[in-house]
C-alpha cells in the first residue's frame, strides 16, 4: 500500500496523504523494518514534500515506477522472508523478552542491514554483543571499564555465568565454551578489518559482502541469545 501510495503520487494519479503518513509512521517505529525503507520515505514525511524528489528523479512515468519499485525490494524482501535466516527467530524472541527497547531493537538493525549495508551490519552486530553483556553485568551489579574491549567484557561476563572454559572439567562443554570465545574476538576483528566503524588506508581495501555481514550477525545473535537465557535462567529463576 505505501509503494502504491507514492506511485501514484508520482504518476499523476490521487493518493490519500493521511493513510501515507499513518503507515511510515508504523514503518518507521519498526526496529527491523526501519532500515530497509526506501531512502526517500524515511526522508518525506508527506506525499507533497516528496513530489519534487521523484520529479527530479526522473522525467517520464515510467523511470519513476521503477526508481519506486526498486527502492522498495529490500523491504519486500525482508516482508516475504527472502532475507531471513533460520536461526533469526530464535533470537529475536530471546532478545525481545530480555529488551524491547535497547537490546532487541539493535538486534532489528542488524538483521535489516545484513543484505543491505555490509559494513553497518557488521558495526551493529558487535554493537549487539556489546550491549547484551553491559546490560547483563550492569542487571548483576558488576562493574566494567568504557576503556574495557569486547573481549575483556565477554570474559567477565562468561565468568559471571559460569560459562568460562577453565570453570570447567568436562571436555566437549569447555570445547564448547571456548569456541564461543573465540567466535566473540573474531567478531571484534572482523569489525575491525571490514566494517565502517575504522576509516580506512591507502591500500586495497577490503569491502565486506552480504555473507560476511551474515556470517557476523548471525554469530553475534547465537551468542547474544545464549548469554540471555544463560543469565534468565541463573538470575531470574523464581
Amino acid at each position: 500500500m505505501l509503494e502504491g501510495l507514492l506511485t501514484a503520487r508520482a504518476t499523476g494519479g490521487s493518493a490519500d496523504d493521511g493513510v501515507y503518513q499513518h503507515l511510515r509512521r508504523e514503518f518507521m517505529a519498526d526496529p527491523f523494518l526501519c532500515d530497509l525503507l526506501p531512502p526517500f520515505v524515511r526522508t518525506y514525511r508527506n506525499l507533497s514534500a516528496f513530489w519534487p524528489y521523484i520529479q527530479r528523479a526522473s522525467e517520464t512515468y515510467a523511470g519513476r515506477r521503477e526508481i519506486i519499485n526498486k527502492a522498495f525490494t529490500p523491504l519486500m524482501d525482508r516482508l516475504e522472508g527472502s532475507n531471513t535466516a533460520p536461526g533469526d527467530k530464535v533470537a529475536s524472541d530471546a532478545l525481545e523478552t530480555f529488551d524491547v527497547a535497547g537490546v532487541h531493537s539493535v538486534w532489528g538493525k542488524a538483521i535489516a542491514r545484513r543484505s543491505t549495508d555490509p559494513d553497518g551490519a557488521i558495526t551493529v552486530a558487535r554493537t549487539l554483543l556489546e550491549t547484551v553483556i553491559k546490560r547483563i553485568l550492569d542487571e548483576c551489579g558488576e562493574t566494567y571499564s568504557d576503556k574495557d574491549d569486547l573481549p575483556k567484557l565477554y570474559a567477565t561476563v562468561a565468568k559471571l555465568l559460569n560459562l568460562a572454559p577453565n570453570q570447567h572439567t568436562e571436555e566437549p562443554i569447555k570445547a564448547i565454551l571456548g569456541g564461543a570465545m573465540n567466535l566473540v574476538n573474531g567478531i571484534g576483528t572482523l569489525r575491525n578489518r571490514l566494517s565502517d566503524s575504522h576509516g580506512r588506508g591507502g591500500k586495497l581495501p577490503i569491502r565486506p559482502s552480504p555473507r560476511h555481514a551474515s556470517l557476523a550477525v548471525n554469530t553475534a545473535g547465537a551468542i547474544a541469545t545464549f548469554l540471555v537465557e544463560t543469565y534468565q535462567e541463573k538470575w531470574e529463576e523464581p
